[in-house]
């Protein structure tokens, strides 16, 4: 028998499927957002596509829509409270349930600690900090009530491995990985699940800044420049892609990780092992 008949047979190729559940993903508008959002549709989720740039979040559903999946598109602040727990009990009272919250929504701040202005600082942490605990209350009242859900948070390897110039950025992922753990505790009685992400160098629109000119072409040489050196310190020799970081996702969603909780997944090539 060969080995994928035998996965068949004992039910954990099914395992990853979403079919039927109800998905709201932040940062759905590009990047890693974007490919967890089609992940979770092209696995059976109704994915609600939230974004701040809605005309962003709405070119995700329709890419999904258009290869036979589900989606809607809500505009997102989340770092607006009240948007953010509007989004949840709209999501529930459209659809009758929150299965899967995915908070993937950031931004980058560069800069030498030293040199950190207070209102830079206050941004990242308003996106990257407390929109990611907004998006856990809101989520985890729901999915209590309900008695099941999977929150799946977005944390980086800057967690682990530190680099300079992004201080306040890796402060709010390091912060975002003790935050997941605490809420796994917490809500681990009523069946919902609390987990993270922590990706390593990924091609996306926040990364793309260092050789993307202002008319949105690419710098080949300044591509390879920033690329190359990070490929060739990574174990498995190459960068990740948003794929990559949506099967994650897609797998801490599932029930396939249904006895995986306050945990981080690193996909990061080998760049950090902890």
């Amino acid at each position: 028998m060969s080995t994928e008949s035998t996965v068949d047979a004992f039910g954990l190729a099914g395992a990853f499927r979403v079919d039927g559940r109800v998905a709201v993903v932040t940062g759905a508008g590009s990047g890693i957002g974007r490919a967890s959002a089609e992940a979770l549709a092209g696995a059976g989720a109704h994915v609600v596509c939230a974004d701040v740039v809605a005309s962003s979040a709405e070119a995700t559903a329709e890419g999904i829509t258009a290869a036979g999946g589900s989606a809607e598109v809500v505009g997102l602040d989340v770092a607006d409270r009240h948007a953010v727990e509007r989004t949840a009990a709209g999501t529930v009272e459209r659809h009758g349930s929150l299965d899967i919250w995915c908070n993937i929504a950031g931004i980058m701040v560069e800069g030498p600690m030293v040199d950190t202005a207070e209102e830079d600082l206050d941004r990242i942490l308003a996106v990257n900090l407390k929109g990611v605990y907004f998006g856990c209350q809101s989520a985890a009242r729901a999915m209590v009530a309900q008695g099941r859900g999977s929150i799946v948070n977005a944390s980086s390897a800057a967690a682990d491995a530190p680099s300079p110039g992004i201080s306040a950025y890796a402060a709010c992922k390091a912060a975002v990985v003790q935050m997941t753990r605490s809420l796994a505790v917490e809500v681990g009685r009523a069946g919902v699940r609390a987990n993270a992400v922590a990706p390593g160098f990924v091609l996306t629109g926040m990364t793309g800044r260092y050789f993307v000119r202002p008319d949105g072409t690419v710098d080949e040489a300044m591509r390879d420049a920033v690329v190359e050196p990070l490929r060739r310190h990574a174990p498995l020799r190459r960068i990740g892609e948003v794929e990559d970081i949506a099967a994650a996702v897609l797998y801490l969603a599932s029930d396939a990780s249904s006895f995986v909780t306050g945990q981080v997944i690193r996909p990061n090539g080998g760049v950090a092992m902890v």
